[in-house]
């Protein structure tokens, strides 16, 4: 059991996965100019992933400013691994980087670099704004491919750096829904957010005031429903994830905040 769940948790400790569903939403803002505001270079957070009594794995997010040719970016690093016990069933190193525009967030380079139990992935996707298109080079292959993609199109990294500089402010009605276009495994989707309203959650740092999110999901083949995935991020300025909490066909698996440091605005608990 231990081996289905590691590669499924892990990847939805990655930006929580993407939606093929339907429906009417708003669109995040296209190519946006607007500040960054969530996040700066050096932050870094780990979330610890939990089953049941298992301990499955941990991911951890890094930020640095970089350059690539002569643009200005940012890079983000993800790393997840499974330990303990899961590790002893199922070894899981994944790897993920995104370099993306200092300013509007657009990605230009993905790189995913997996190994899941002895099943390896090595491809590098570069992005071309100006054609739509992504040029995917499968290292292990050693094939290159293109693909059209969707105008303001992120990958798995960079959409999650964009959402939490553009999550909805003020205004926003509970159970209004938010959509932006993703490329991940030389397919396009809709990544589909809900907004269910704020709710002050238990961490292992104290209360925190958070807003809570449910990302539209497919059912049927991993969770229970379409809307199994509830999301809670800090409600201030940072955005910082705080716990997910997935139920899945057979149980229901958790993740919550475990270390963070270099964040850009101070971090709010609850004080009595």
């Amino acid at each position: 059991m231990i081996s289905y769940l590691c590669p499924m948790a892990k990847r939805l400790l990655f930006v929580l996965l993407f939606s093929l569903s339907a429906g009417t939403s708003q669109n995040f803002p296209s190519d946006s100019l607007a500040p960054i505001e969530s996040f700066k270079e050096g932050e870094w957070f780990q979330l610890r992933l939990h089953y049941g009594v298992f301990n499955a794995s941990y991911a951890s997010f890094m930020l640095s400013r970089d350059t690539l040719g002569t643009k200005p970016v940012f890079h983000a690093k993800g790393f997840g691994e499974t330990t303990g016990l899961a590790r002893w069933f199922f070894k899981v190193e994944d790897y993920y980087e995104s370099y993306f525009d200092e300013k509007t967030g657009a990605p230009y380079k993905f790189i995913r670099n997996i190994n899941e139990g002895g099943y390896t992935k090595n491809v590098e996707i570069n992005f071309d704004h100006t054609l739509n298109t992504a040029k995917v080079l499968d290292k292990k292959k050693k094939e290159t491919r293109q693909f059209q993609t969707e105008p303001n199109v992120h990958d798995l990294v960079s959409c999650f750096y964009y959402l939490r500089n553009h999550y909805p402010q003020e205004g926003v009605s509970v159970n209004e829904t938010f959509d932006i276009n993703m490329f991940f495994d030389n397919e396009n989707y809709v990544f589909k957010l809900k907004y269910l309203g704020k709710e002050t959650i238990d961490s292992k740092f104290g209360e925190v005031k958070c807003l809570k999110f449910r990302p539209m999901v497919q059912s049927g083949r991993v969770f229970k429903e379409q809307e199994s995935l509830t999301l809670w991020v800090s409600d201030d300025k940072n955005r910082l994830p705080i716990r997910f909490q997935a139920d899945i066909l057979i149980g229901s698996i958790k993740a919550d905040i475990e270390n963070f440091k270099n964040l850009k605005h101070p971090f709010k608990i609850v004080l009595d």
